[in-house]
């Protein structure tokens, strides 16, 4: 037997004894593997969440293909050089998906300032007396304005179909937001339960919410110059290309295949180094579990 077969099989042996060293989990149809929203739902969410709740996201990949297609011929008809309007037209792609993100981030953080008040009326409403979905239901008047649409569908619902569960999926789904995943459960499993710890329930779910809007307001406002910082160092090298478009001959080196390399690489690398700016300046976002 040849040294070189020998060495295969050795190998293959110490790979075999590394492997078993690892437990392997397979999932089984009493514990399905959880997995986390695929793209088209994520992007669902934060179309709720910006306020386009009539907006699909088929929408949003058409509108992100004509963008990309307007702005490509735009500069091919400036330029002249196919990488350079392959690159700004697929920034223009991403734009309506990154204006989402955007709109819904800030939605997020109005909106969670205001869920503590949302809480105390909910609280209040059931310490005067009010069955659970008319407590619910009152928040279309008496809570938060920017809350009140959602409760009030919630309370035509409830009035059409008397069905507690149902209208609380429904509401979940037109909220789309963290803070009502976890309130609308906690209702869910008090009204299951039942009891007289529900107004304790709502307190200390207030003040929770209260501490964690103040703490992470806090926390936004010392990051948000890396954040920002990160944003411009990005778009510096791209606004610099694009004032070099304006001059007649000045990109005809990206044309070829050295400036494609030299654009491909650039592209990678801002892109790269803008994620792992966010990813160490931004906090993390509240992803919902109780979806």
């Amino acid at each position: 037997m040849s040294p070189l077969v020998v060495g295969l099989l050795f190998g293959a042996g110490v790979f075999c004894i590394y492997w078993s060293c690892w437990p392997q989990h397979t999932p089984t149809s009493e514990a399905p593997e959880r997995r986390g929203p695929s793209f088209v739902e994520d992007l669902r969410d934060h179309l709720r969440q910006a306020g386009y709740p009539t907006v699909t996201p088929t929408n949003v990949f058409v509108a992100s293909l004509c963008l990309f297609l307007v702005v490509f011929l735009l500069f091919m008809l400036a330029t002249g050089v196919v990488p350079v309007a392959l690159c700004f037209g697929g920034m223009a792609g991403a734009g309506p998906v990154a204006l989402i993100r955007m709109r819904a981030r800030k939605q997020r953080g109005r909106l969670r300032d205001l869920w503590p008040d949302a809480v105390d009326n909910l609280a209040s409403g059931v310490r005067a007396g009010l069955a659970l979905p008319e407590a619910l239901a009152q928040l279309a008047v008496r809570g938060p304005e920017e809350l009140r649409p959602a409760f009030s569908g919630f309370a035509e619902d409830y009035r059409a179909t008397g069905r507690f569960h149902d209208c609380l999926d429904r509401l979940k789904d037109a909220m789309s937001d963290p803070v009502a995943d976890r309130l609308i459960e906690s209702l869910r499993i008090a009204r299951e339960v039942g009891g007289s710890d529900l107004g304790r329930l709502l307190r200390t779910l207030s003040t929770f919410l209260r501490e964690d809007a103040r703490t992470r307001a806090e926390l936004e406002t010392r990051q948000g110059w890396t954040v920002n910082a990160a944003r411009l160092a990005v778009a510096a090298p791209w606004i610099v290309l694009a004032m070099l478009g304006l001059r007649g001959g000045s990109l005809q080196a990206y044309a070829t295949p050295t400036g494609w390399l030299v654009l491909a690489f650039g592209a990678g690398l801002c892109a790269v180094a803008y994620r792992l700016m966010v990813w160490i300046g931004r906090l993390p976002e509240e992803e919902r579990v109780l979806r």
